[in-house]
């Protein structure tokens, strides 16, 4: 086969002397699948809508792609206006099967790291992902309490949202406001669920993994406003060696992305009428 490619390594290891690498891409170079049978051109074309540019030519068709120049372009992003319908469960005609809002939080002072809200809906069926909503969360410099006032911020975008279940960040200083916000939802009466995350990946790697797949792949939607927040810039500015002033917003969605979501089903039912058969002796 034209795409066998064996290569000899002088390897140092004695046990690896003389061993030949075998290279077999999954489709060659003018794109005919190597195992049609198994993975004919269609299935290799959904593989690479699943996975995005990067990771399809560094896992599948064995190409070295430089991380490091991964970037994040807002205008792959596909905009759009509608809110979402509890009734049908849709955004416009979109299908959503599930929700996240995630908290990746921060003190909120102003020339602190980003305390950063988010919410996410998705389309589990064509895994596709809908930034809906970003909040970025600021307290005044000299507020006594600093968590308390963002756990009320919060609370307030869930109920705008009508969302009872939300993931925190407790790396540092996160680890105390799951209780915090567990406190003052008892006193407005609102009962929620509050899911504590752990996270020790690089920000940058997490960012990369989560959002530059799904974006590549033209399968990020996002709401219109989020143009008007910090998000897009964010974007603009980011590279995976670090280099972001400010990448709160995208660690945040990034952590919305990996989320399990809660199951989304339409409230609304299509009225049906029935006939009684009364066409019966008793």
């Amino acid at each position: 086969m034209s795409n066998i490619v064996y290569k000899n390594f002088s390897f140092s290891t004695p046990f690896l002397k003389g061993y030949k690498e075998l290279r077999i891409p999954i489709s060659d170079e003018d794109g005919n699948p190597t195992w049609p049978e198994l993975f004919p051109t269609e299935k290799i074309e959904e593989l690479k809508n699943q996975v995005g540019n990067r990771h399809f030519l560094s896992q599948m068709m064995l190409e070295y792609v430089d991380a490091e120049k991964a970037r994040l372009d807002p205008d792959a992003l596909h905009l759009y206006e509608q809110d979402f319908d509890l009734r049908t469960a849709c955004i416009g005609e979109e299908k959503i099967t599930s929700s996240v809002i995630y908290w990746d939080p921060s003190s909120g002072k102003r020339k602190a790291d980003g305390s950063v809200c988010v919410l996410i809906y998705k389309d589990d069926k064509n895994k596709r992902i809908f930034i809906h909503d970003i909040l970025y969360l600021i307290v005044p410099d000299n507020e006594l309490y600093p968590l308390a006032n963002q756990c009320n911020q919060v609370l307030d975008f869930m109920r705008k949202h009508n969302s009872r279940r939300i993931s925190i960040e407790t790396n540092g200083i996160g680890n105390a406001l799951p209780e915090i916000i567990r406190q003052l939802a008892n006193k407005r009466g609102e009962a929620i669920v509050v899911n504590p995350v752990f996270n020790n990946k690089r920000k940058e790697i997490r960012i990369l993994d989560a959002i530059e797949p799904v974006l590549t792949a033209g399968r990020l939607y996002a709401n219109r406003k989020v143009q008007y927040t910090p998000f897009v810039a964010e974007m603009l500015g980011w590279a995976p060696i670090g280099s972001a002033e400010h990448d709160d917003g995208l660690d945040a969605v990034a952590g919305a992305i990996c989320d399990t979501g809660t199951v989304i089903r339409p409230l609304g039912q299509k009225v049906c009428a029935f006939k009684a058969n009364t066409n019966f002796k008793v």
